[in-house]
């Protein structure tokens, strides 16, 4: 059974920095691209950010373009997202994502081409 744990999140003041982790199981993480989506209170789950699965190639979404950075670690089967210079805006629950397909050429950017989801983790920032 794959499982995706997401940690790191919290409550911060605008303009500071969080770091997000997922570590994933029962599965060959490293053969799937993976990314990072929010959903905002009465809002609808959005891309943030994604990463194929050699690492090579990222995507962000233009309102975290420049502030967040995907990265990942396929020894550990692990994907991470650096938050910096955060926004009240940005307070979600942020969402660990796996791609339907392995070895896809190009990084998740839609909740149709996940395939398993982890169990989210709060990040709020406070003006």
């Amino acid at each position: 059974q794959v499982h995706l744990v997401e940690s790191g999140g919290g409550l911060v003041q605008a303009g500071g920095s969080l770091r997000l982790s997922c570590a994933a199981s029962g599965l060959a993480a490293s053969t799937y691209g993976m990314g990072w989506f929010r959903q905002a209170p009465g809002k609808e789950r959005e891309f943030v950010a994604g990463i194929t699965w050699i690492g090579r190639t990222t995507k962000y979404s233009d309102s975290v373009k420049g502030r967040f950075t995907i990265s990942r670690d396929n020894a550990k089967n692990a994907v991470y997202l650096q938050m910096n210079s955060l926004k009240p805006e940005d307070t979600a629950v942020y969402y660990c994502a796996v791609d339907q397909v392995a070895y896809r050429g190009q990084s998740i950017d839609s909740a149709r081409n996940v395939g398993y989801w982890g169990q989210g983790t709060q990040v709020t920032i406070s003006s």
